[in-house]
């Protein structure tokens, strides 16, 4: 009998000695062809027996039923051993051979033979064996059933024959074991849920990768699918035949390879199943656990690092350094912030393939997690808002206390401008530090309220904490107003001091500008001075002439008036401002003797000036009447002459001021000018005098018309005297005349000015 558990694994080593192989060829019946080559060497019964053992055990029963036709190929070896190879095949396979067809050498065996005939003991060995040279075999095989050592066309390796055959009972091995491990897997899912978890925690794993199994087998399946187990090709097809295919269905092994196949898909497909289940029950419990780790960080460590580190620092500094510990505490929130963007993923691509109850659960673990780093997440962007506020806050107030602080140091400092537009520009520095500061101030003031607006912006912890506030606010709210009413008070006191300033300043300013406009009018008053001396000459040639340069004397001498007037006023203006500053140094100096003196010099010149008008207009009108009238007595005459002599002496007298000094109207030619009109007055009057007397010498006697003429040629030489020292002073002043009437042109602009 075969043992149909034998594997070639087993006997590798003999059944690479090729003692015996089917070949996949049939005889005429469809039987198998079981070819023994025996070599020259002692062959091995036990290794043959053995070999032929595992061969009958390949074949299916309806395969061996059909019988098997044994060519023993004893060419190369002896009659003896032939002969015992076919007596041992009564005891291995009496019942399944049907023909021994033993291949004789061509004249060796011919004497031996007859002493031992086979077909004479066919009853008692059970088969038909016959005797027959290579070249006639294929009377009982078809050539084309025969390897290529009988002549035949049918291809076949042993060696890939064996390896297909290790890969095939491998395969065999393999997937019936992990049949059996799967179904038991497998069924194990179906116990109840507390065997189910301990199964779960177990992790039941096949001993065997199904993966590779299947793809052996599949890689098996396509070499039976393409015939080519055992190196057979089907050479039926040469003779128009349909093609063989021995190893599918007389060796089974594709059907047994298909069913095996099909076994291990369903029973993988659902270990498959079992284990996404398993797996995603175990992803679950990971997710779960993950959640809960990050959901207990994050209320527990990760909210105490905040809630206790609530203050705002009272400096620059101190927020910087709170600021920084916010980043280290944000750096470990985004640990877990990141872990929190993993896990939303894992349980969002759960979500979209898991079913009722795992969304749910999936669903709850998500808005959890959700809540909770959403609520996390917004303490700490409301303290990373607080601190920056804070930060902007303590800036501020740093800048408006050194604002202040340099406002007050300008305010303590001593002011000492050397003139008013120093005064001025020092005026306008301490205006913008005050508008700084004030500016300052009210920035502070928005950022102040900013800051409390975002301690009291932030979100609460729980609900109780939501309806009591958190210790360190109320303090940090204090210690902001705090700080903003110091700053209010520093600037209220800089302020004071500042209008204190400002007045102080602006007195010296005015005082200044008193002093300055004093010397002013001390200069306007030497420039009429100077326009009265040096333009203020002429005199009319008429009376109303005269009256009207009178008329615009006054108001000339009112002009000068004004101005001097305005000049006391400002001095007595610095006095006092002097005496409010407590500026004992400053005083008004010479400007007031300065004042006094010109002021005296134009009162003389002045008077000097309306008592000549006032002779010329006394002068004309008694000349205008004396020469009007046409009876004139002598007295009248002698009157006019005597003013007119009265006036041109005036003339060519100098003013005496107080001091002694001396001073001209004009240039002599100036003064020749005016006496001009005045002695041709006089030639007027002395001829209205010649011509009375002529009318009396018609009465008088010839002395009287002598003495009229004697008289009237003194005259005329007085007046020719006269006329010759005036040619003279304009022809030495015609040099003077032009930068004389440009000085007066500006005196009199001045004048008008004033």
């Amino acid at each position: 009998m075969s043992n149909v558990n034998m594997e070639a694994t087993n006997i590798l080593p003999i059944l690479k000695k090729k003692l015996a192989f089917l070949s996949g060829g049939k005889d005429r019946r469809s039987g198998l062809i079981l070819t023994i080559p025996l070599s020259s060497d002692q062959t091995s019964m036990e290794e043959l027996s053995a070999t032929l053992d595992y061969l009958l055990s390949i074949p299916s029963e309806k395969c061996k039923a059909r019988g098997f036709t044994v060519i023993v190929d004893g060419r190369k070896s002896q009659w003896n051993i032939v002969k015992t190879v076919v007596l041992m095949l009564q005891n291995v396979i009496p019942a399944e051979v049907s023909l021994v067809c033993v291949v004789k050498p061509d004249e060796f065996w011919d004497k031996k033979v007859t002493h031992f005939c086979f077909w004479k003991e066919k009853d008692r060995l059970g088969f038909e064996v016959i005797l027959v040279s290579a070249n006639k075999l294929t009377r009982y095989i078809e050539p084309c059933q025969l390897t290529d050592d009988f002549g035949g066309s049918l291809d076949y390796d042993h060696s890939d024959w064996l390896s297909k055959r290790l890969v095939f009972e491998k395969f065999t091995k393999e997937s019936t074991s992990l049949l059996d491990e799967l179904s038991v897997i497998n069924e194990s899912d179906k116990s109840s849920s507390v065997e189910k978890e301990k199964s779960a925690d177990c992790a039941l794993l096949p001993s065997f990768d199904p993966e590779t199994v299947l793809q052996t087998g599949h890689e098996l399946l396509s070499e039976l699918q393409q015939r080519r187990f055992n190196g057979s090709e089907g050479g039926g097809e040469g003779k128009g035949g349909p093609a063989w295919c021995p190893m599918e269905e007389e060796l089974l092994a594709q059907p047994q390879v298909m069913k095996l196949l099909d076994s291990l898909r369903e029973q993988y497909t659902k270990y498959q199943e079992l284990c996404r289940q398993r797996n995603k029950r175990t992803q679950l419990d990971e997710i779960h656990a993950k959640v809960m780790q990050v959901v207990t960080w994050l209320q527990g460590p990760g909210s105490e690092l905040l809630k206790t580190h609530q203050e705002i620092g009272d400096s620059m500094r101190a927020a910087q350094a709170l600021q920084q510990k916010h980043e280290e505490i944000e750096s470990q929130h985004s640990e877990w912030f990141a872990v929190y963007v993993e896990l939303n993923q894992q349980i969002a691509a759960l979500l979209s393939a898991g079913e009722e109850e795992e969304v749910l659960e999936l669903k709850a673990l998500q808005q959890q997690l959700s809540d909770v780093c959403y609520r996390q997440a917004a303490q700490l962007e409301g303290r990373q808002n607080v601190l920056q506020a804070a930060q902007g806050f303590h800036t501020t107030t740093q800048e408006l206390s050194q604002q202040l602080d340099g406002l007050l140091g300008m305010l303590c400092a001593d002011v000492a401008p050397a003139d008013g537009a120093s005064i001025q520009q020092n005026l306008k520095l301490l205006e913008e530090k005050l508008q700084a500061v004030e500016a300052g101030l009210s920035s502070l003031r928005q950022k102040g309220t900013l800051l409390m607006e975002q301690m009291c912006g932030q979100p609460a912890w729980t609900l109780e904490e939501a309806e009591s506030p958190a210790g360190e606010q109320p303090d940090n709210a204090q210690h902001i107003q705090g700080v903003m009413e110091e700053m209010q008070l520093r600037k209220q006191r800089c302020e004071d001091m500042v209008d204190v300033r400002r007045l102080k300043m602006l007195q010296m300013v005015q005082l200044f500008k008193c002093e300055e406009d004093a010397l002013q009018s001390v200069e306007w008053l030497g420039e009429l001075m100077d326009a009265l001396l040096k333009t203020h000459v002429r005199l009319g040639d008429d009376s109303q002439e005269n009256r009207t340069m009178l008329d615009k004397h006054r108001k000339f001498v009112d002009v000068a008036q004004s101005t001097y007037d305005y000049g006391r006023q400002l001095l007595q203006a610095t006095v006092v401002l002097c005496q409010s500053l407590r500026c004992t140094t400053r005083s008004s100096g010479d400007t007031l003797p300065r004042l006094n003196r010109v002021w005296k010099q134009f009162s003389v010149s002045a008077e000097e000036r309306q008592q000549r008008l006032e002779l010329a207009l006394s002068f004309h009108a008694a000349a205008e009447r004396v020469l009007q009238q046409e009876c004139v007595d002598a007295e009248s005459l002698d009157e006019v002459d005597s003013s007119g002599k009265t006036l041109l002496d005036r003339l060519t007298m100098p003013i005496i001021f107080p001091d002694g000094s001396e001073q001209y109207f004009g240039t002599p030619s100036d003064t020749a000018a005016a006496a001009e009109s005045v002695r041709e007055r006089l030639l007027l009057v002395e001829e209205r005098r010649l011509q009375l007397q002529e009318a009396r010498l018609h009465n008088d006697d010839d002395e009287e018309d002598e003495e009229e003429e004697g008289l009237h040629n003194g005259q005329e030489a007085r007046l020719d005297v006269i006329g010759e020292e005036l040619s003279e002073k304009e022809e030495q002043d015609e040099e003077e005349e032009g930068e004389v009437g440009e000085q007066v042109e500006d005196l009199e602009r001045a004048t008008q000015d004033c």
